[in-house]
């Protein structure tokens, strides 16, 4: 196992994310999930990573349980407050003392304020939070105290130069560089000395799954690696990066990670161009050049129009089945779905791209209703 420094602890490069053990019964396989982590941390694996909300709330309680039973400078336990159930100061500090209980320690050794964007972040500094989070750490409770990110740069470099953070947690991966933080954000933190870790380095699993047309550039280099190990080995490759989070959902998954975090290779210049290669060849799989720009919005009907291509092109790059049925049948967006466009036509001359809106979602909808029936290719 690869360790990096982070605030004076010697952490492993690969954290196991608590958020998508096996599970039995709409309930975690407890077996399953303590052998899965017994495995990791045997390998080397000293980061765990839970959150309140994980497991429907019921992650924070398995972990500690299974870590009580080491000794406690053997591991380190990150989890997060849900900043969405903060209404005032005082929930913070209720929500950490209970987080505590759960995890069977006295001090929770890496601490985030959880999913920041830029509505929750105002709301944190409104009620006061960050200070309360600042004077636990300043009681020893909090080890190191960071946050974890789901907006646009912008927001995000708004936060990251706020307060001298001790560390910060975004999606980064080679094929979404250009997307929340991204690149741009990755390369802010490091200029700040902000220590980067990692979550959705396989964007969902997209990147462990990648249609076999595409991974050619991959195959022509090392025909037996996988696809998910292409992926860890170039965020291993960035110095700034400290723990690169995998949600391990199977004991196979957790052994062939152990397996490329032991001591990566550092990449070729062949590889490096194989990178730019793939993601090149699914970029090129969108179905339409939406950009998400919105300027087709607001839609009379109330049709999603960004939302839904954004499902569509999505399920085109990377032929996630999952991902692609559980967006498109998200509740949340049961009355914003394709299948409510009258095309009309408002929206069509207000598209910088020339797209015929109805017509694409028409084709969406159709496309995105029988994925069941589809097949990679």
């Amino acid at each position: 196992m690869e360790y990096r420094e982070m605030g004076g602890k010697r952490v492993s490069l690969l954290g196991f994310g608590c958020m998508r053990f096996p599970e039995k019964r709409s309930r975690i396989d407890e077996d399953a999930a303590a052998s899965m982590l017994e495995a990791a941390y045997a390998g080397g694996v000293n980061y765990f990573d839970t959150a309140w909300v994980y497991h429907n709330d019921r992650s924070e309680d398995f972990v500690g349980r299974f870590l009580s039973s080491k000794p406690r400078d053997s591991f380190f336990v990150a989890t997060k407050l849900p900043c969405w159930l903060v209404k005032k100061p005082a929930d913070a500090e209720r929500i950490f003392a209970e987080q505590l209980r759960r995890l069977r320690v006295d001090r929770i050794d890496f601490y985030l304020l959880h999913a920041l964007n830029a509505h929750s972040w105002d709301e944190m500094e409104r009620l006061g939070v960050v200070d309360v989070l600042a004077r636990l750490k300043e009681s020893g409770s909090i080890g190191q105290l960071g946050f974890s990110f789901h907006d646009g740069y912008p927001t995000f470099e708004r936060i990251i130069r706020a307060r001298p953070w001790d560390f910060c947690q975004i999606q980064y991966n080679y094929m979404d560089v250009d997307y929340q933080a991204g690149r741009a954000g990755y390369e802010l933190a490091r200029a700040l000395g902000v220590p980067v870790i990692v979550m959705e380095p396989l964007r969902g699993g997209s990147l462990a799954r990648l249609p076999k047309s595409v991974t050619g550039p991959f195959r022509s280099l090392t025909p037996d690696a996988s696809d998910a190990s292409w992926a860890f080995r170039w965020l291993a490759g960035q110095d700034g990066i400290r723990v690169v989070l995998s949600g391990m959902s199977s004991a196979d998954q957790v052994a062939e990670n152990l397996r490329v975090f032991d001591k990566p290779a550092a990449l070729s210049a062949r590889e490096l161009a194989a990178f730019d290669e793939v993601a090149v060849e699914i970029r090129s799989r969108v179905r339409n050049r939406c950009t998400g720009c919105g300027y087709c919005m607001p839609c009379p009907s109330g049709v999603a129009i960004p939302w839904n291509f954004a499902v569509w092109n999505g399920w085109g790059m990377y032929e996630n089945a999952g991902e692609a049925r559980w967006n498109w049948h998200n509740k949340d967006f049961a009355d914003r779905r394709a299948d409510r466009c009258v095309s009309c036509g408002q929206c069509v001359p207000k598209c910088p791209q020339g797209i015929d809106i109805p017509a694409d979602l028409a084709r969406a909808r159709a496309e995105l209703d029988g994925i069941k029936r589809t097949r990679r290719v």
